[in-house]
């Protein structure tokens, strides 16, 4: 069975598999990482743009280890999970600091960097330099548990390790079908075998499918335990000027780290005795509006504040003023016209970014 399900999916991937996406074609490991990191949990559409845009800032690793993480941060912007920009840029420093701007060359040593999982490695690995391993991310679990009908409970780390050992079992003996082979596990998760949805007339695996043959496809796979999903609320003091947004930059760890926000609190009284020290004008309620994470649901309550001339005399070039409050510090005051250049999370920039200069990234 191993051999036939691998050459059953080759040649099907040849002839009816994706081919025109930007990252294929290609076995430069930099742009197939590049790819991989931002495919994670991401669907195509959205990451065509932002492929495009980061490879043209940053066109080969060296350039993206050289560059600040503000920049990296800020081309991220709107995609989402952004630990995956902070890992990305640090793996880049790493391939230039370790491997002298190389990737390595087998999965094994490729999973070893920053934010580089067992299946992102294999990936690379598979792609750019033909190395017989196996990949194992989400969609194709899906598959490979269908095929096989795979009754294990991948909440169980051992049910997964057993998975991972039956995908090995089914790669092509010949490393030149690797390619092909892997990316028809890709385009069977992204196009055929859905999560509520398979497609088994056009899938080159129909006949031996396990699954299908019990009538059962959606059963599997089977993972018993639930993200639990936690509720949170914050209060955002927007301070704003004509000229600028006094932002302050959140921890390096947690939700958001790294990037550019508002003042936030955790209560609405907190924000309101920060309001009235201010002695500004009056303060504005804005609509409340719920970021939805993968396990958190954020509920954020904005409100803007206008401290008038405070800004008027600066010049582009000339120093700011410092934290309108001292409680408010560390943080700096960002003019409108500079917002496009540091991270923001995506729900706070469509808040603050002036509507005279509406953002570039979706």
């Amino acid at each position: 069975m191993p051999e036939r399900l691998s050459s059953l999916l080759v040649d099907w991937q040849r002839s009816h598999g994706r081919h025109a996406l930007p990252w294929q074609n290609t076995r430069d490991p930099y742009r197939v990482w590049l790819s991989e990191i931002m495919l994670q949990q991401t669907q195509v559409s959205t990451v065509l743009g932002y492929y495009e845009r980061f490879l043209a800032r940053f066109p080969d690793v060296r350039a993206l280890a050289a560059a600040p993480q503000d920049d990296v941060l800020a081309l991220w912007s709107g995609l989402g999970y952004y630990s995956r920009a902070r890992n990305l840029h640090r793996c880049a420093q790493q391939v230039v600091e370790r491997h002298g701007g190389d990737f390595p060359r087998s999965a094994a040593a490729l999973a070893e960097l920053p934010g580089i999982g067992r299946s992102t490695a294999a990936a690379v690995a598979s792609f750019c330099f033909g190395e017989r391993v196996a990949i194992l991310d989400g969609n194709v679990r899906r598959v490979l548990s269908r095929v096989l009908a795979f009754e294990g409970d991948l909440a169980q780390a051992a049910q997964e390790r057993a998975l991972w050992d039956l995908a090995t079992g089914l790669l092509p003996q010949d490393a030149v079908d690797m390619p092909a082979y892997t990316q028809g596990l890709m385009d069977l998760g992204a196009t055929l075998c859905m999560p509520r949805r398979a497609d088994c007339l056009l899938c080159p695996w129909q006949a031996p499918c396990r699954a299908r043959a019990q009538g059962r496809e959606l059963d599997f796979p089977v993972r018993t335990r639930k993200l639990k999903r936690g509720r949170r609320e914050s209060w955002c003091l927007w301070l704003r000027t004509p000229q600028a947004v006094w932002l302050q930059q959140r921890p390096d760890s947690g939700i958001w780290a790294g990037l550019w926000t508002p003042p936030m609190f955790d209560d609405a009284a907190a924000l309101e005795a920060a309001v009235g020290r201010l002695g500004a004008g009056p303060a504005q309620a804005l609509p409340s509006f719920v970021h939805v994470l993968t396990h958190l649901d954020w509920t954020l309550h904005p409100c803007r504040v206008e401290l008038g001339a405070a800004l008027q005399a600066c010049e582009p070039g000339q120093a700011l003023p410092p934290a309108p409050l001292p409680e408010l510090a560390p943080g700096r005051w960002w003019r409108h016209d500079e917002l496009e250049t540091i991270g923001l999370p995506a729900p706070l920039r469509r808040l603050i970014q002036p509507p005279t200069q509406p953002p570039t990234m979706p």
